[in-house]
């Protein structure tokens, strides 16, 4: 029996320090933890835009006048060759000698230009028959093999070269016969020889098909040379115009993809950068901080009809995607800590936080790539406080 009891004690005594042990251990720390998996990886540059027009055309009065209303509303189409809107000429004034002059000059200098541009119309015809004719030969030379696909490719270019010069000095002639009208409204009017009676109205119609997309003047009353009524544009020509700044900018290269949201459709737009312009321009932030960025254009790579409801001014949310990669192992950026000179990460192993030093790679905001240090499926510790040391329990909330 007093065997037992000082069995007993010591038994209880054990016991009583078991407890106060357990009890006075330090519970577990909760933390979040992620995973290492292996995917897709994709390093991109987010920034909003706009989309705008590479080419417009504001319509102004070719004179002083009286612009009678103007009809034509935004959103309305029009073609080529369309009247716009008409003026009246105000009464002309007396002209001195040298100002009647100057005006006989510049409808001559006009006309100058149209025959230079019909000569050189003439020169462009004949370079492109010329050049017909020679792509023809080396047709029929190739088809007997007797000239290669790289001279067939050459005589091919040099032929569209010769019919693209020979639209534009087509093109040269009708602005020319524009200009040669204006000059002579101008002397007519303005050199008071007619009566006002007689004085037609003046019409300046269209320089494109497209659509009007703002109107300066709507309501009757007098105007000045140059003044702007209309500004028409086609939508054919909608790009994007995304402002990024100077230091993520010089990793954007012309024909990089880019995937915009945010515009209001269902699915996001591919698009394509067209050009990184040289020049940059400081804007001030919301917070007040001067910042230097710098226009990177965009082409849509969708058909038209993927976003026709977009007009001139609409707001994009562009992501450029400076780099891509399959099976790439990753992790929540927030895991990742900085020690001593490089990174590292608390890895979860038996309920214990081991600090493991890794090598980071490329970084995409809230993923970042790992070289080395991790293995898939390994769960790490998401946002590790100070209260986050090597060794001590932790509990995955």
């Amino acid at each position: 029996m007093k065997r037992k009891k000082r069995w007993i004690l010591p038994l209880v005594g054990v016991a009583l320090v078991v407890v106060l042990v357990l009890a006075l251990r330090p519970s577990p720390h909760p933390v979040t933890v992620g995973e290492v998996t292996l995917g897709r990886f994709v390093e991109s540059v987010d920034e909003e835009g706009q989309t705008r027009l590479r080419n417009t055309y504001t319509v102004s009065a070719p004179i002083a006048g009286f612009l009678l209303r103007v009809q034509p509303e935004p959103g309305d189409e029009v073609g080529l060759g369309q009247t716009l809107f008409r003026m009246e000429p105000l009464p002309a004034p007396a002209l001195d000698v040298r100002s009647l002059e100057q005006a006989r000059e510049a409808l001559s200098a006009a006309r100058a230009r149209q025959q230079t541009a019909r000569a050189n119309l003439e020169t462009a015809d004949a370079d492109a028959r010329l050049a017909e004719r020679e792509y023809q030969r080396q047709v029929e030379l190739h088809e007997r093999g007797l000239v290669s696909s790289a001279k067939m490719d050459r005589v091919r270019a040099a032929r569209e070269r010769q019919n693209a010069a020979r639209r534009a000095a087509e093109f040269a002639v009708e602005v020319a016969g524009f200009e040669v009208e204006s000059a002579r409204a101008v002397l007519d009017i303005a050199s008071g020889q007619r009566p006002a009676e007689d004085q037609p109205e003046l019409e300046v119609r269209s320089p494109i098909d497209g659509l009007v997309l703002r109107r300066q003047r709507c309501c009757e009353g007098a105007v000045a040379a140059g003044e702007p009524v209309l500004e028409v544009g086609s939508l054919v020509d909608l790009e994007v115009q995304v402002d990024l700044l100077t230091m993520m900018a010089v990793r954007v290269r012309p024909g990089m993809g880019v995937l915009m949201t945010g515009w209001g459709g269902d699915e996001a737009l591919e698009g394509i950068v067209r050009r990184v312009e040289p020049a940059g321009f400081t804007r001030v932030s919301a917070l007040g901080v001067d910042e230097q960025r710098v226009p990177v254009i965009i082409d849509f790579v969708e058909p038209e009809q993927a976003w026709a409801q977009l007009g001139v001014g609409f707001r994009v949310e562009a992501e450029f995607v400076l780099w891509e990669e399959e099976d790439v192992l990753q992790v929540p950026t927030s895991a990742l800590f900085r020690h001593a000179d490089g990174w590292a990460v608390y890895v979860v192993d038996n309920g214990r936080a081991q600090r493991r030093e890794v090598e980071r790679g490329r970084s995409s905001g809230l993923v970042s790539q790992i070289l080395s240090g991790l293995e898939p499926g390994e769960r790490l510790i998401i946002h590790p406080g100070d209260r986050i040391a090597d060794g001590i329990r932790v509990r995955a909330d």
